[in-house]
């Protein structure tokens, strides 16, 4: 796979993860009558912060991988 390809999926894998944190705790909240962001953001408390750590690190490596990706195929058309 190609340093574009791994930076893509990374970005991806970022993307899913940052969205899996509002999806459990939403399931983790499902059995709330009553429904308020002060509910909410309790919910996501629970869930914690990592999994905004891992999509950061996900989006990062990501990132550089697009970077480096693009820096050597130019040098590989420059020559």
């Amino acid at each position: 796979m190609s340093r574009r390809g791994v930076g893509v999926t990374l970005i991806a894998i970022a993307a899913f993860l940052y969205g899996v944190r509002y999806i459990t705790a939403a399931v983790f909240g499902s059995g709330i009558n009553t429904w308020n962001s002060d509910n909410f953001n309790a919910m996501l408390q629970y869930v914690g912060p990592n999994l905004n750590y891992a999509a950061a690190v996900a989006l990062f490596a990501g990132v550089v991988y697009l970077i480096w990706g693009e820096l050597s195929d130019r040098r590989e058309w420059e020559e």
